[in-house]
């Protein structure tokens, strides 16, 4: 006897079509499963016995081989116990009707309860992609699998539910999107009317934002570098719908995405702890799992104490804050993941926190300073866009009782300027200024004969290198952008400049 039934796999974040296929022959009672399954795949077979017996059916005495196609493809993960049940009931006639056009994914309990999985939206747009016309996938998983139309999705609590529902005799509706939350900015999120002073380091994350820069913050211990990093997503664009899917994807697929939301509107903001492995920052296991550069795709990744990091985890950015994606290479397959982030790093100009301070001395001895900040690499700095000193705060700026801008009328102003790029950069691909590649620099940055003098000092008195070059020229554009003005000018390139100088401050002293 022979049943086979649809299923969908993951291997990285790409999904792919799985027949589960169960043969029932004469001979010792056995039960085995090939098709390159894993420790998880292989121990279903006891999950699927235990709930064939607690959901009141039969569990066929004979030899079953259960075959997951394409065998040639590493399976992982529970998610193939419910199709197993499946395959396994219509080969033994305890199940009659047709699975040709539906999918099923789910990890069981003993007593037959349908748990939740990892990464069910990937799988329900590859289903629906493979011209299915439903997919059964856990109850628990019901807001993320609600994201997709042009498929019927259905929740499943329970073996006897399901079957109930396939032989007619009591129906599970199919879950819509409009039933399910989308996640959204908390209301409480920090504002920047909070920060005190610090008008230059607010303007300079105004302009990161705008533009999708990377940016680096160094000053002294309580200047406030950490207060502006976490106001960073206040200001932030929203998400279109196309870079709201490739998020919920990545956390639907890392098993992060928060329960009854199916759609991640609000923008990352992951601060991992210097102590974070290579591996955690970047992705990795046997099959690579997503790390936190990419758990922060289309929104901002902050690096608090940055000398403080590995080395290996520093350098392991580089490639990847360029590309937008971060390719990890295995024996068994590369796997390629999207990490499009804003990059902000803060940093003490040293051990003491107190080199450069106007009014505390540096008890740091000789040349400490100097071996702190070379901690971090020349090239990675090079990567970082807006370089900028986060003073102290002086008394009459925290004593003072008028209130700051708020954050709404920096957004305001950012989403204005986002507005522009994105009619500029339509059809490209191109979200922001900061994502141009050379071309488009050329293209869209060309400085009038006055700016392009004035950089030209700039480039011969600091030595600055030809990606300096270009992203002085990104920046440049994204604040002509904010000022509403066609061309860059000097005063846009002036500003520019003045975000690329202090790694020359301090990294030449």
């Amino acid at each position: 006897m022979f049943a086979s039934v649809n299923s969908v796999g993951l291997f990285g974040l790409e999904a792919y079509i799985v027949a589960v296929e169960a043969d029932l022959s004469a001979g010792l009672p056995r039960f085995d499963m090939v098709g390159l399954p894993d420790a998880a795949v292989s121990e279903s077979r006891e999950r699927v016995r235990a709930a064939i017996h607690n959901s009141g059916l039969e569990f066929p005495v004979s030899r079953i081989t259960i075959n997951l196609a394409p065998a040639d493809i590493r399976k992982e993960g529970p998610v193939y116990d419910l199709p197993v049940l499946i395959a396994l009931l219509k080969a033994t006639g305890q199940l009659s009707c047709d699975t040709d056009s539906r999918a099923f994914v789910g990890e069981l309990s003993l007593n037959g309860e349908v748990r939740h999985i990892n990464g069910v939206l990937p799988m329900v747009i590859e289903a629906r992609r493979a011209g299915l016309r439903e997919i059964y996938i856990p109850h628990a998983n019901l807001a993320e699998g609600a994201v997709v139309e042009g498929i019927a999705v259905y929740p499943v609590k329970a073996v006897p539910e399901l079957l109930r529902h396939l032989r007619g005799e009591e129906s599970i509706e199919p879950v819509s999107a409009k039933d399910y939350a989308e996640y959204t900015l908390p209301p409480d999120l920090p504002d920047f009317a909070d920060v005190k002073g610090q008008h230059e380091a607010k303007r300079a994350l105004e302009v990161a934002a705008a533009g999708g820069h990377n940016v680096m913050m160094i000053g002294p211990p309580g200047s406030g570098k950490s207060m502006l990093a976490k106001r960073i997503p206040s200001i932030l664009p929203d998400m279109t719908f196309e870079e709201a899917l490739e998020t919920t994807n990545i956390y639907s697929v890392a098993g992060v995405l928060p329960r009854d939301v199916s759609l991640m509107k609000a923008r990352p903001f992951r601060a991992p702890h210097h102590t974070v492995s290579p591996a955690g920052l970047s992705g990795g296991g046997t099959v690579p799992h997503p790390g936190e550069i990419s758990l922060a795709h289309n929104g901002v990744l902050f690096l608090d104490e940055l000398p403080e990091f590995s080395r290996t985890a520093m350098e392991i950015m580089r490639q990847p804050i360029e590309d937008g994606k971060i390719t990890i290479a295995r024996v068994a397959a590369t796997f390629s993941y999207p990490c499009s982030v804003m990059l902000v790093c803060a940093m003490n100009p040293c051990p003491c926190g107190f080199y450069g301070h106007p009014t505390r001395k540096c008890t740091c001895p000789a040349g400490t300073p100097q071996r702190y900040l070379s901690r971090v690499s020349g090239p990675l700095l090079d990567r970082l866009d807006i370089h900028i000193e986060v003073p102290p705060v002086d008394f009459d700026d925290l004593s003072k009782t008028a209130e700051e801008e708020p954050s709404a009328a920096i957004k305001a102003r950012v989403d204005k300027a986002r507005t522009v790029q994105r009619e500029r950069f339509a059809g490209t691909g191109i979200s922001c200024n900061a994502k141009m590649d050379a071309a488009m620099t050329r293209k869209f940055c060309a400085p009038t004969p006055a700016a392009a003098q004035l950089l030209k000092q700039v480039f011969e008195r600091l030595g600055l290198s030809a990606r300096a070059y270009d992203k002085i020229l990104r920046v440049a554009r994204t604040i002509a952008d904010l000022a509403g003005d066609e061309q860059v000018d000097v005063p846009h390139v002036a500003e520019a400049v003045q975000y690329r100088s202090l790694d020359r401050k301090f990294w030449k002293a």
